[in-house]
């Protein structure tokens, strides 16, 4: 903080006084995080108009109820909402600053969204070779732009939180690594609520008649 005053010609007490308010990073970063998920809700909002829209376009071809696994479904979401439990185990241990003990919840959180975005990309691959590709029809286009979407932003979520690791542990909880970890985590919650939309949303609505 930095003051200035200035001087009347004949008195000694200042006539004026100014105050340079300080800036804290902290609140300017949380604000433009939290503007670029309201982005991001933005293109989710797109894409599940999209799927509301084609979703029941099947082109005579298989419908979600054909071709969803929902046992399998379920697990992957498990996958994920223990993920996000696991990442406020993190956040807990990081308030207390116990440095290794929040790198190891960092660590089971990765494993889980890696286990998620496994089985998502083995639901793929199981679809293609059963012949119900993307092209195949609009239902499905819509479908694996949406889903695939979602799997991205957890791909770029564990490569982000891999590097917050590697800081986290050369640099220990500095207030900048608490800042990235606090984004990370909203970032992260976030993932959940989506999914939480797909499910309901793209496969329990979808194994309806």
């Amino acid at each position: 903080m930095s003051n200035t005053a200035t001087l009347s010609p004949n008195a000694r007490e200042p006539i004026s006084f100014h105050v340079a308010e300080e800036h804290h990073a902290e609140n300017g970063t949380l604000l433009g995080f939290w503007l670029y998920l309201m982005s991001d809700c933005l293109i989710f909002a797109c894409l599940f108009a999209v799927y509301g829209v084609l979703g029941r376009s099947y082109a005579a071809g298989p419908s979600g109820a054909d071709l969803f696994d929902l046992p399998l479904v379920a697990l992957n979401t498990s996958m994920l909402l223990l993920s996000s439990i696991t990442y406020g185990f993190a956040m807990l241990e990081m308030n207390k600053k116990h440095v290794r003990a929040t790198l190891v919840w960092l660590g089971i959180t990765g494993l889980f969204g890696a286990a998620f975005l496994g089985l998502e990309l083995y639901e793929f691959a199981h679809l293609i070779h059963e012949g119900a590709g993307p092209q195949r029809s609009a239902f499905l286009s819509s479908f694996f732009t949406l889903v695939g979407t979602h799997g991205l932003h957890v791909t770029f979520g564990i490569i982000w939180l891999v590097v917050l690791m590697v800081q986290v542990g050369k640099l220990g909880l500095t207030n900048e690594n608490k800042r990235r970890l606090m984004c990370l985590s909203m970032f992260w919650h976030f993932l959940d609520v989506v999914w939480i939309g797909v499910f309901t949303f793209v496969y329990l609505m979808g194994v309806l008649p």
